[in-house]
Parts: structure tokens; C-alpha cells; sequence
């Protein structure tokens, strides 16, 4: 991951400066007109998400999840429409997926314990869920801004998130054999939700880049998920598809 974050300001930088390079200079983009032109005025991601430089014995396992939505507004420059500013407010949810693990999200005696707990009756399926107000902001380079709707964009920027919530959800009591335990059926449901264990508010690094209405994103976490001294360090990131529009 650290590699990828490494290539992105590159990869942004090759763009700009080609994006400078005017070796016919005919263009003047600043008496470009954008009348109605859309430029990802809302955004839907949706993408797969893990813990960087997290031991196994508790790191999430399967096929983790993140959702994530934004209404935007996108200022382009005067002197180069090519470029501009997008800024907004949305929701970021990571859904967390464990298996033969418990966290104790409400006990604060302790630091947070992710606890193995295959050779007992525990959830056939466990997660942990957070969900965070955002206010994103991007830089964004659109190859043909009077038609953003079939052109190369790229755009890298930054998130901030406050914590809204926190949960774990677990379904289907079963025991060491993966079989239901009596007296349950596989709709039995539990969750328990708490916050104290997890940093307040979040700065997350991102990109995108794609064509048109549909780009790839990656999302990393700049600092850790879980407060210091409480519990496991994560940082949190997600890869996945943008699909905006307006």
C-alpha cells in the first residue's frame, strides 16, 4: 500500500505537467465555456477494505467492505478549467469481517480484546462497523472539461472524518463444530455498539482515476482506527470503484 501511495503524486505529476505542455499553444482555456458541464457533483464508492501492517491473529479476514457517499462542489480554475477544486460533505462506512473472533467493544476495564474463540460457541458471522462524517476535498484534472462526461480524470485529495458511530454485529450462535447451538436459529442477532475505543475523527489520503462517470479509487487511513495503548494499530484502507456524475 505504501507503495501505491508513493506512485500516486507521481503519477499526478506526469499528468500535470503533460497537461502543461502546449507544444501547439493554440488553446486558450481560460475563454473555455462551461455552461452545464457536470464534473462529479455526487459520488457513490464502493470498494473492498482491510487493516495495513496488521498481525493475522487479528486482522479482519474475508471479504471486508466499504461504502461510501458525497455531494460535492466543483470549482474549476480560471486560467485552466482542466483543473479544479471539489469539495463536499458525505458518509464513509468499513464493514469489517472476522472469523472465530470476538471484540469487546464494551468493556472498558480493559483495552479492546480481539479474542479467538474457535474452539467455543461463538457468531458463525462477526463484523465491525464504522461509520464517519466527512468533508473531502480533491484536486482535479479532467483532460476535456467541456466534456467531463467522456473524458481522463484524475483527482487526489483528502478526507476528514468524525466518528458517528461504532458497532459489532454477530449472527448465528453455533459451537467448535460450526453447528447451531439448540435454541438458536440462524436469524439470532447481536450488537453491541460503542466508541471509546476508537479515535474521534480520522484523516484519509485519497485518488481516483478512471474515465467518465466510472473510476478506481484508494482510500488510506493517515492515522490509526484504534485509539493508542487500546487495542491493535490499524490503519485502515479501501480499494474500490467511484461511480459519479451531475
Amino acid at each position: 500500500m505504501k507503495k501505491l501511495l508513493l506512485f500516486i503524486p507521481a503519477f499526478l505529476l506526469v499528468i500535470i505537467s503533460t497537461a502543461q505542455e502546449t507544444p501547439k499553444a493554440k488553446k486558450d482555456w481560460s475563454k473555455v465555456k462551461l455552461t452545464g458541464r457536470a464534473n462529479d457533483h455526487f459520488m457513490i464508492q464502493y470498494g473492498i477494505a482491510n487493516w495495513g501492517q496488521t498481525p493475522d491473529s487479528v486482522a479482519p479476514s474475508g471479504t471486508s467492505r466499504s461504502f461510501n457517499f458525497y455531494v460535492m462542489l466543483d470549482k474549476p480554475f480560471k486560467t485552466d478549467p482542466r483543473f479544479s477544486v471539489g469539495f463536499g460533505a458525505g458518509i464513509g462506512t468499513d464493514h469489517f469481517f472476522f472469523k472465530n473472533k470476538n471484540i469487546t467493544i464494551t468493556d472498558k476495564r480493559s483495552p479492546l480484546r480481539i479474542q479467538n474463540v474457535a474452539d467455543t460457541n461463538h457468531f458463525s458471522k462477526y463484523k465491525l462497523a464504522v461509520a464517519y462524517l466527512e468533508l473531502p476535498v480533491e484536486l482535479r484534472f479532467c483532460l476535456n472539461p467541456e466534456n467531463s462526461n467522456r473524458s481522463f480524470k484524475a483527482a487526489l485529495g483528502v478526507k476528514v472524518g468524525l466518528l458517528a458511530s461504532a458497532q459489532t454485529k454477530g449472527k448465528g450462535w453455533v459451537d467448535k463444530t460450526n453447528t447451531l447451538v439448540a435454541g438458536y436459529d440462524e436469524s439470532f442477532i447481536q450488537k453491541q455498539k460503542g466508541k471509546s475505543f476508537f479515535n474521534s475523527n480520522r484523516i484519509v489520503g485519497t485518488f481516483r482515476v478512471g474515465y467518465g462517470n466510472i473510476s478506481f479509487y484508494a482510500n488510506y487511513q493517515l492515522g490509526t482506527l484504534i485509539k493508542e495503548g487500546l487495542g491493535p494499530k490499524a490503519n485502515p484502507y479501501s480499494l474500490g470503484l467511484t461511480i459519479s456524475g451531475l
